[in-house]
């Protein structure tokens, strides 16, 4: 009986191993089909439309309804956190008080936001940051700003940001070419550009005097 119960078990295992490799060109057979080959839109495979949908209406019908926006609150891998102050006067107030997260940059990364700002700043600011770009010295658009100016130069970086983010006057978003952090980084060059500000020079002569 016990011999009987053995070679039961070889033949058992020896029909499965000829079941599950039956072909040398062929994968063995899948033990778990539905884990194997998810039912799921994968990143970058063509999307059947036959299968999936992208509307909600049809979502919880026949097809798979697949969502190609990213997952309320998160954010895209090496990019800093989201941006909430709204495009209106009361945001423009309070991004005064947003600090800027980039606290220094390394010479390599300066040299990138120089590139940056040549890239998308300076056509109408000028590579000094005075306003004096081949736009604004061609005469067919005014009001260019001249990042240089006091009022500039005692501007908050947050408030900075904000008209990069949302645009402001003759100035269009620039949120999209230009990363969070890159346009933080924008700001942080433009620093470079402008000369220290003139209270924090008062502030030192009225030192001066008193000493």
């Amino acid at each position: 009986m016990k011999k009987i119960a053995t070679l039961f078990v070889v033949i058992i295992t020896a029909a499965i191993a000829f079941v599950s490799c039956d072909s040398k060109s062929e994968p063995g057979k899948i033990y778990m089909p539905d884990m194997a080959y998810s039912r799921g839109y994968e990143t970058y495979a063509e999307r059947d439309s036959a299968v999936f949908t992208t509307s909600i209406e049809e979502r919880g019908g026949s097809k798979i309804y697949y969502d190609n926006n990213p997952a309320p609150g998160t954010i895209k891998r090496g990019e800093l956190f989201p941006y909430t102050l709204p495009n209106d006067s009361n945001g423009y107030k309070m991004s005064a008080a947003v600090p800027n997260p980039i606290a220094a940059m390394t010479e390599a990364e300066m040299k990138e936001a120089g590139r940056l700002f040549n890239i998308n700043c300076a056509i109408c600011h000028g590579d000094k940051g005075a306003g004096n770009g081949p736009i604004s010295t061609s005469g067919k658009i005014g009001g260019i700003a001249n990042l240089t100016l006091d009022s500039y130069v005692k501007m908050t970086d947050g408030t900075m940001f904000h008209s990069l983010t949302y645009g402001k006057n003759n100035m269009g978003s620039y949120a999209s070419q230009l990363s969070r952090e890159q346009r933080w980084m924008i700001v942080k060059y433009i620093r470079t550009l402008q000369p220290k500000p003139t209270v924090a020079v008062a502030a030192i002569a009225d030192t001066t005097k008193k000493s």
